[in-house]
């Protein structure tokens, strides 16, 4: 430890040792962002898939665009169970929830 008079001498950066040092600062509140910051509403992959129904929509026309590699028949009844659906009628507006795939 240097020593000026008996007193400790202030600590003294080179330039190169000043950018160092910014540069650590920088990198760890970027970190911090990163860390703090809440992900989007798309990344959320705790919420359903949905589908508003369109007018000459059906339960048989959703399925199938909503599913076209899967069987018809099960994917209407998944959507039936899903939303507590009665009968196979629509109203245009309706928000459906879909299942998962």
């Amino acid at each position: 430890m240097d020593t000026v008079g008996g007193t400790v001498a202030p600590l003294r950066l080179t330039r190169r040792g000043r950018r160092v040092l910014l540069g650590l600062l920088i990198a760890l509140a970027a970190l911090v962002v990163v860390l703090v910051a809440k992900p989007g509403q798309a990344a959320d992959p705790s919420s359903p898939p949905t589908a508003v129904v369109q007018p000459g929509d059906t339960l048989w026309s959703i399925a199938g665009r909503y599913a076209p590699g899967r069987d018809r028949v099960a994917t209407v009844e998944d959507i039936r169970r899903l939303n507590h659906l009665e009968g196979y009628g629509l109203q245009v507006g309706q928000r459906l929830t879909l299942p998962r795939l």
